[in-house]
């Protein structure tokens, strides 16, 4: 299974991983945020329910994208542009894709 991790991770995790990976040893695939607040401000409730649509499906026009969400094209052509830039969706001849089967997202929270 082809699948990402969604992380908060801080420059030195990124870092450690990186030099892990140089070394050989396998990450996986990881999309990390410095913050949760920039997690969920990323991935808004609409843009989880496009990476939902796209888990798996291959390359999609945005139009296709929209039928499979329920939403007006323009808006989820702001929403996807909005993952495109965040490095979680990928333009394609077709024109989008989320390359992934299955996604984790993983962050601990603890006491201020």
């Amino acid at each position: 299974m082809n699948s990402v991790t969604l992380s908060v991770a801080s420059r030195d995790e990124v870092t450690r991983r990186a030099v892990a990976a140089f070394r050989g040893e396998k990450q996986g695939a990881h999309i990390s945020f410095a913050s949760v607040e920039l997690l969920w401000r990323t991935l808004t409730e609409k843009r989880w329910e496009i990476l939902r649509a796209m888990t798996g499906q291959g390359d999609m026009s945005i139009r296709e994208v929209a039928r499979r969400v329920g939403r007006d094209v323009k808006a989820v052509h702001g929403d996807v542009t909005a993952l495109v830039r965040a490095g979680i969706v990928e333009r394609s001849d077709a024109g989008v894709v989320f390359p992934y089967d299955a996604v984790r997202v993983d962050f601990t929270l603890q006491a201020a």
